[in-house]
């Protein structure tokens, strides 16, 4: 499952650190996991790979140092090398569990979410649906999807070039589909209203759905533009 999905579902991500210098536990996770691995990778590196800033990178191992989680010691070539300490990896620890329990509570979440749309399908006597957005919850969905005996003929996204997704064709847009289906469920994370609103546009309000846990039940009950 992917942390940064699963966050910022559950509001746990975003940039940094908050007003109140509070960590963020997604570049703190990893900061420790990377010290773990390779305490002699620059910070230039790991700010590339958690596509942060470079003085953000700096600003966390200070604080890790700080707290005691972290140890340094000097390296060749005026660099540093990087330790964890026996409360690094108990942190180390906590976060990585903490992770596991979003992960598992999100995958219940969204089963029971998926399932619902397919089961309000079904009283619709709908077989053939697509999917739009390239996700996590585009994989539980087609599991769902099998369990519920709805057949998922295609998946929408305008932003990913692979072909297949999950063994499901994939299509820029709903016109490039080509295959008739009966309904549209929104699996995309990050983009869904945007996503949900231009369906609504193109289908009908009546033949897009969406797991609960996307929050777009506000977007159902908009007054009409006349």
């Amino acid at each position: 499952m992917n942390i940064l999905q699963i966050l910022a579902l559950f509001g746990k991500t975003g940039p940094g650190m908050d007003a109140h210098g509070s960590e963020n536990p997604r570049i703190m996770l990893g900061l420790l996991e990377s010290v773990e691995r390779d305490g002699s990778r620059s910070q230039r590196s790991l700010a590339a790979e958690f596509g942060v800033a470079l003085g953000l990178v700096n600003a966390y191992l200070k604080r890790c140092i700080k707290k005691g989680l972290i140890k340094v010691a000097d390296a060749p070539a005026r660099r540093y090398t990087y330790y964890l300490t026996p409360q690094g990896f108990a942190e180390k620890s906590r976060l990585t569990v903490e992770y596991l329990s979003y992960s598992l509570s999100f995958f219940r979440h969204a089963r029971s979410d998926c399932m619902a749309v397919f089961e309000q399908a079904k009283r619709q006597n709908w077989t053939r649906m697509a999917l739009a957005g390239i996700s996590d919850l585009a994989e539980i969905s087609t599991i769902c999807a099998l369990e519920s005996g709805v057949r998922i003929v295609g998946i929408i996204d305008a932003n990913n070039p692979i072909e297949h997704f999950a063994g499901i064709p994939v299509f820029a847009s709903i016109d490039a589909m080509g295959i008739p289906f009966d309904g549209l469920m929104i699996t995309d994370i990050r983009n869904s209203a945007e996503l949900y609103l231009s369906a609504v546009e193109r289908l009908g309000a009546d033949r897009v759905g969406f797991p609960a846990l996307l929050g777009l039940s506000y977007l159902t009950q908009r007054e009409p533009v006349s």
